[in-house]
C-alpha cells in the first residue's frame, strides 16, 4: 500500500518534470532592473480585494485612475497574495479566506491578488519558468506605485504559496537590481521541484526583502522529490510538526483511491493539498486567532526537538509563527520547530520535561503516563515517549504538548501503566533466582524533575508529595508537587 501511494502520488510530478530543465531559462533573461519600459504590459492581472473573490477590482499599470476606482489607499500598507501552480485554472478557496482574514484582522490595509492563472495552468516546468515573468510583473507594479503614488516599498508584504513563494523572491530580486528593497516576503510551503538545492539567486532567499519568513509543511520525499522545499530559504524558516507531513492529513493519503475515482488525475492534487496547503491555514490562523499565537523554537532538527532539547527563547531562539512574527534579520537562516493541532486553532503549548530515573534492574521499558494540573485546569493522562531503555541512573528529556492553557503548573501525576499479573510474574522470577519470596515487584526511583514551559519560559522543580513517592511500581500513580510548596508545608509543620 505504501509503495503504491508513493508511486501514484509522484507520477504526476515526475511526468511534469520529465525534461523539465530544458524549459529553464536564464534568470538574466527576465531581469527588469535597468529601467522600466513604458508601456509595459504585464501577463498577470492585479485584483484589489474588497469583500469576496468575486468582488474584486482590477488595477491596470500606468492607469492611475484604476487605483482610485479600486479604493487603493497609499497611506495603508499593501499585501499581495500570490497563488501557486494550477491544474484547473481556478482560484483556490484559500485565497479568499486569506484576503478576508487580512482585511478583518488588520483593517487599514490594501489587499491585492496577483492572478497569473493563465501562466500557472501549464506543465509544471513551464509554470515554474513562468514564475520569473510574474515576478517581473509584480516588480513593475511596485515601481509604478512608487513613481505615481510615492508608495514606499517598505510597506509591501508579498505572501506567496508554493510557486508563488518563488515569484515573491523574483519580484524582490528584480527590484534589488535597481537598488530597491521590499519590506517583507512570506513563503507558504515554497515549491520544491526544480528549486530544491538551487542557488539562492534561483529561488526565494533572505536577500529578496528586508525580512523573509517561510513555513514548510510538506517536505516529505516521494521517490526523491518533495512537494515543498526542505532547505531554509528565509531569515526564519518554520517547520511545523517537523515540516514533512501534518496531523490530520493521513486520512487524505488513505483515501487516495477515492480521490482518484472522484477527481481522476486531479485526485493527486486533492491528496497533496492537505499538507501542502496547511502552511496557508497556519498563516490565516495567526490572523484570526490573535489570542492564540503559535510559538516556535530554534533547533538543529526535528529529532532533537522531539526530545525536548530546544525550548529556549534567549537570543532570538524563538519566534511567533505567522503574520505577527518578530522581524529580526539574521546573518544565517534560523530553523524553528513546533507542534500543532490537526485543525484551527492550531496552537499547542510546549513543555520540556527533565526527569531523573534510577532503575534497580539492568534495563526497563516501562509504559509511563503523566497528567499535569495547573492554576487554570488539568490535562488528561499523556504517554511519555522515551527514546531509550531505562537503566542505571540517567536523566531523560522529552517533550509534552497540551492543546489548552492550564496556567502555572502545580501538580504532576505519574502512572506506570501495568498489571498486577506483570508484578506477580516479576516477583516469581526474583524468588526463583534468589531462592526467597520477594514482596516487591519491578521498581523505579524517580529523582529530580524539572519542567520548562516553552510559551512562558518558566522553569518549575517538582518533588514527591510523600517520602514514599520517589518509588513507583506497575499499576501505581505517584503525585509530585512544586518543591517550594512542599518546603512551605514542612516549615508549617515544624512551627506547629
Amino acid at each position: 500500500m505504501t509503495t503504491l501511494i508513493k508511486i501514484v502520488s509522484c507520477c504526476l510530478i515526475i511526468f511534469q518534470l520529465t525534461d523539465g530543465r530544458k524549459f529553464w531559462g536564464n534568470r538574466a533573461d527576465t531581469e527588469a532592473g535597468e529601467k522600466m519600459k513604458i508601456p509595459y504590459k504585464p501577463k498577470s492581472i492585479f485584483r484589489v480585494y474588497t469583500d469576496s473573490i468575486d468582488d474584486t477590482c482590477t488595477v491596470e499599470l500606468f492607469k492611475p485612475h484604476t487605483l482610485d476606482t479600486c479604493g487603493f489607499n497609499s497611506s495603508h500598507p499593501l499585501a499581495i497574495i500570490i497563488h501557486g501552480w494550477s491544474l484547473d485554472e481556478m482560484m483556490d478557496n484559500w485565497i479568499s479566506r486569506l484576503a478576508s482574514a487580512l482585511k478583518s484582522s488588520e483593517g487599514h490595509i490594501n489587499v491585492m491578488i496577483a492572478d497569473w492563472l493563465t501562466l500557472a495552468h501549464q506543465h509544471y516546468p513551464i509554470a515554474a519558468q513562468n514564475t520569473r515573468i510574474v515576478g517581473q510583473d509584480i516588480a513593475h507594479l511596485l515601481r509604478w506605485l512608487e513613481d505615481f503614488k510615492q508608495f514606499p516599498l517598505g510597506k509591501v508584504h508579498l505572501i506567496g504559496y508554493s510557486l508563488g513563494a518563488h515569484i515573491s523572491g523574483f519580484a524582490g530580486s528584480n527590484l534589488a537590481v535597481s537598488g530597491k528593497t521590499l519590506g517583507r516576503i512570506t513563503g507558504l510551503d515554497p515549491a520544491g521541484p526544480l528549486f530544491e538545492g538551487m542557488s539562492h539567486t534561483e529561488r526565494l532567499s533572505p536577500d529578496d526583502a528586508s525580512f523573509v519568513d517561510a513555513i514548510h509543511t510538506f517536505t516529505q520525499e516521494r521517490m526523491g522529490l518533495s512537494v515543498g522545499i526542505k532547505q531554509p530559504v528565509a531569515h526564519f524558516d518554520f517547520y511545523p510538526n517537523g515540516g514533512s507531513f501534518q496531523p490530520g492529513c493521513q486520512l487524505h493519503v488513505q483515501n487516495i483511491y477515492a480521490h482518484l475515482v472522484q477527481y481522476g488525475i486531479m485526485g493527486i492534487e486533492q491528496t497533496v493539498k492537505c499538507a501542502h496547503e496547511r502552511a496557508v491555514h497556519l498563516f490565516i490562523d495567526s490572523l484570526l486567532n490573535k489570542d492564540k499565537q503559535i510559538m516556535a523554537y530554534k533547533c538543529s532538527d526535528n529529532t532533537a526537538f522531539d526530545k525536548g532539547y530546544c525550548l529556549d527563547c534567549r537570543k532570538n531562539r524563538c519566534n511567533t509563527l505567522g503574520y505577527d512574527i518578530k522581524k529580526v534579520c539574521t546573518d544565517t537562516s534560523k530553523k524553528l520547530f513546533l507542534k500543532t493541532r490537526s485543525h484551527m486553532p492550531y496552537k499547542l503549548f510546549h513543555y520540556q520535561f527533565k526527569i531523573q530515573f534510577i532503575s534497580q534492574t539492568d534495563k526497563m521499558e516501562p509504559t509511563l503516563t503523566v497528567s499535569l494540573a495547573g492554576t487554570l485546569g488539568e490535562s488528561e493522562h499523556l504517554p511519555i515517549t522515551l527514546v531509550e531503555e531505562i537503566s542505571g541512573n540517567k536523566t531523560f528529556t522529552f517533550l509534552i504538548t497540551l492543546d489548552t492553557d492550564i496556567g502555572d503548573l502545580m501538580i504532576l501525576r505519574f502512572t506506570w501503566e501495568g498489571s498486577p499479573v506483570w508484578t506477580n510474574m516479576w516477583s516469581t522470577v526474583k524468588s526463583m533466582i534468589h531462592g526467597t519470596k520477594s514482596s516487591r515487584g519491578p521498581q523505579l526511583t524517580v529523582g529530580k524533575i524539572t519542567v520548562k514551559a516553552g510559551e512562558t519560559q518558566r522553569k518549575t522543580s517538582f518533588c514527591p508529595q510523600t517520602d514514599e513517592g520517589v518509588y513507583i511500581e506497575p499499576s501505581q500513580e505517584k503525585v509530585f508537587v512544586r518543591c517550594e510548596k512542599k518546603r512551605r508545608m514542612r516549615m508549617m509543620m515544624k512551627h506547629d
